[in-house]
């Protein structure tokens, strides 16, 4: 701490203040909205971008999932639970996306052909 009060006379944390200020005033002045521009050391954190990347497949599958398994209050396996089942695997095994949708379609179809 004391090095780096030395190099830079202040000590870490009002470095790191000051340099988000400095910051928030670069945007401000290039028009970014001061919403954007007081979140914007947020969003540019490693673990932030992981975790905005993730959010969109959570949501996708907790949906396919509810769409899948629930039909009002009750759970319900059916044909599309086992061309979901299909899609799993297909994932498993590194399949291509077209070929994931593929299979999930094929199963469901012939589950249903064969059950009526």
């Amino acid at each position: 701490m004391r090095a780096f009060r030395d190099s830079y006379g202040m000590p870490p944390h009002a470095w790191l203040t000051d340099a988000r200020v400095r910051r928030a005033r670069l945007l401000l002045d290039t028009g970014t909205r001061p919403a954007e521009a007081a979140v914007a050391h947020v969003i540019e954190r490693p673990v932030v971008r992981r975790l905005a990347a993730l959010l969109p497949v959570a949501l996708l599958a907790a949906l396919t999932a509810q769409q899948t398994f629930a039909q009002g209050h009750a759970l319900m396996l059916d044909a599309r639970a086992a061309g979901l089942g299909a899609a799993a695997a297909a994932l498993v095994l590194r399949a291509p996306f077209l070929v994931v949708v593929g299979a999930a379609v094929l199963v469901t179809a012939g589950v249903r052909a064969l059950g009526g």
